[in-house]
């Protein structure tokens, strides 16, 4: 792989699905090269539900229901023997074992060592989540030698301190922003109309392609959606990653 994004966070329902499944049609959409898709989660697959995405399931659970971290192995080697990018969705239930299979095999370096470039995409939630967010941040700063794209979701509330101070104030920015290459900024919208159309896009398991085709949207919720797709996908074009780079870019307008 010339790069893998795997989706990082310990506390969970903070959007970590969603956030997988907007880069991985991002990088499908920019992309001249195969993205595969893979979902570790054994709890809550979400992922995986997006077909059009055709995910792979990582299955790391024994029979008995415990978590055999040796069953990383096998998602590693395709990252390091695959032709493409990847993005790699990690359940709350599984950070600590990643984290910890990460570090002990060193499988940071190994990435490196190979060409493959890691990229860490980790989600942040404002109101009581906030707290937990920032430690799952900081433990994945600490122990994984890889760059950090923040996910700021304000489904919750914006994302502030009681002193009205922003993320970019906290000790958990400031302490690793030379490893921080972008922030994604998922804006809170009106519930009641975008809320719901988000919903139900992806309680459907679909796609922003496959919602503007669908008979099931009427005008309205596809233009809304529309209005999703079009601000998140210009905030990860401004990432510093392989699809955006000029000379891939270059060569995505040269194919059209």
């Amino acid at each position: 792989m010339k790069e893998a994004h795997v989706i990082v966070q310990g506390k969970g329902g903070v959007g970590k699905s969603f956030s997988a499944m907007i880069v991985a049609q991002y990088l499908t959409a920019a992309a001249k090269a195969k993205v595969y898709c893979f979902d570790t989660d054994p709890v809550n697959q979400t992922f995986s539900r997006f077909k059009a995405l055709e995910p792979e399931i990582v299955s790391i659970l024994t029979i008995d229901n415990n978590i055999d971290t040796r069953n990383f192995d096998s998602l590693i080697e395709k990252l390091i023997e695959g032709d493409g990018i990847a993005v790699v969705d990690n359940g709350a239930a599984t950070f600590v074992p990643l984290m910890s299979y990460i570090a002990e095999n060193h499988v940071d370096e190994l990435l490196k060592e190979n060409g493959v470039r890691l990229i860490l995409h980790v989600p942040v939630m404002g109101g009581q989540a906030l707290e937990d967010c920032a430690v799952g941040l900081a433990q994945t700063a600490k122990f994984i030698d890889a760059e950090i794209v923040v996910w700021l979701n304000e489904h919750n509330g914006a994302i502030r301190l009681t002193d009205g101070k922003g993320f970019t104030d906290l000790p958990v920015y400031t302490a690793n922003e030379s490893k921080i290459i972008g922030i994604i900024n998922v804006v809170h919208r009106n519930p009641d109309t975008y809320g719901k159309d988000i919903q139900a896009m992806t309680s459907a398991n679909l796609t922003f392609e496959q919602v503007d085709k669908s008979p099931d949207f009427g005008i309205m919720p596809r233009q809304r959606l529309r209005t999703v797709k079009r601000d998140l996908f210009a905030q990860l074009e401004n990432l510093p990653i392989w699809v955006n780079t000029p000379s891939e870019k270059s060569k995505g307008k040269a194919d059209e």
